[in-house]
C-alpha cells in the first residue's frame, strides 16, 4: 500500500508533470542556482581579495562583455541542468510510484475473497521412503 505523502505526489506529479518540463518554466526556478555560482565569482573578482585576478579584470586586455556572457551561460546552463534533473528524478519516483500501485492493486484482486474449503484426505497414499521400514510389534522378533 502506498503511503499518503506518495498519494500526494502521484496526484501534484499527474496534474505538474508537463509544465515544470517546459524549458522556460525551468530556466526560471533554476535561476537562484545559477546565480548562486555567477554571483561571488563577480563579488571575488570585484572585491581585490585576489590580486592577479583583480589585476586582469583591470588590465586593458580585459573585456567585460565575455565575463558577462561566460557568467550568462553558467547561470543558464546551471539552471536548466538542475531543473531537469531534478524533473528526472521526480518522473522517476512517479514511475516507481504507479508500478507499485498497480502490482497492489493486481495482488489485491488475485486473492480470494473467501478461502478455499479445506482439503480432504486424498485416496492415494504418498510413497513411501523403501530404506526405512516402519517397525513392526510381531510376536516372531523375540
Amino acid at each position: 500500500m502506498l503511503s499518503k505523502e506518495d498519494e500526494a505526489f502521484i496526484d501534484y506529479w499527474e496534474k505538474n508533470r508537463l509544465r515544470r518540463k517546459k524549458l522556460f518554466r525551468q530556466f526560471l526556478l533554476g535561476v537562484p542556482l545559477g546565480l548562486l555560482i555567477a554571483v561571488p565569482t563577480v563579488i571575488s573578482l570585484t572585491s581585490g581579495w585576489y590580486k592577479r585576478a583583480y589585476a586582469e579584470a583591470n588590465s586593458p586586455d580585459f573585456d567585460p562583455r565575455v565575463l558577462f556572457f561566460a557568467l550568462l551561460l553558467i547561470v543558464v546552463f546551471t539552471a536548466i541542468f538542475w531543473q531537469r534533473h531534478k524533473w528526472d528524478q521526480s518522473e522517476q519516483h512517479y514511475r516507481e510510484l504507479l508500478a507499485r500501485r498497480d502490482r497492489d492493486r493486481r495482488a489485491q484482486s488475485a486473492t480470494p475473497a473467501e478461502p478455499p474449503p479445506p482439503q480432504t484426505e486424498s485416496p492415494v497414499k504418498p510413497p513411501t521412503d523403501s530404506l526405512v521400514q516402519p517397525p513392526t510389534d510381531s510376536p516372531d522378533q523375540h
